[in-house]
């Protein structure tokens, strides 16, 4: 991945990447220890919020460019960019209370909690795909057909380099 040429799929997929980190809920519970985060989370994109949100701006505003989104368009772009950036997940910031009632419960009620966690949790992230198809659908039709083109380019490359890797990461030179 270059950072030179960011695209709406690394966004998106950067997105799922957050949301699927939720699914850590189903983890036991750290022991006490240092506040640094392991190897681990780091894999799982548990970065600093603030870097991260800064790529992200970084990689919007260089697609924007790209696309040379016109005045007519800047509502549409603005729509759409609100609606593929990454939300909190609700889940997230209690987890340690869910770990702790988790470690409380017997076996088969936990198993049967966690499934409970795990539906839940994937059937918001259905909703958020859902939801960031439907903008993009919403802003492609906006965009002219050369605007759509360069679009359309930028998936190609990220799906043809990263295609056979699990939440592969957008790309484009």
């Amino acid at each position: 991945m270059t950072s030179r040429t960011p695209t709406f799929k690394r966004i998106v997929l950067a997105g799922l990447l957050c949301a699927s980190a939720g699914l850590g809920l189903a983890q036991p519970a750290p022991a006490a220890g240092p506040a640094s985060p392991g190897p681990r989370a780091e894999a799982m994109g548990r970065h600093d919020p603030a870097k991260m949100q800064a790529r992200m701006d970084q990689r919007l505003a260089a697609f924007k460019a790209k696309l040379q989104i016109t005045p007519a368009q800047e509502a549409a772009w603005t729509t759409f960019t609100a609606a593929v950036k990454p939300k909190p997940h609700a889940g997230m910031a209690n987890m340690a209370a869910t770990h702790a009632e988790l470690d409380k419960l017997p076996t088969p009620e936990r198993l049967d909690r966690m499934r409970a966690l795990h539906t839940q949790r994937m059937t918001e992230m259905n909703l958020q795909m859902d939801q960031r198809a439907d903008a993009t659908k919403t802003f492609y039709a906006a965009l002219t057909p050369v605007q759509q083109k360069v679009f359309d380019e930028q998936f190609s490359r990220a799906a043809g380099r990263h295609g056979d890797h699990h939440m592969g990461g957008m790309g484009g030179k």
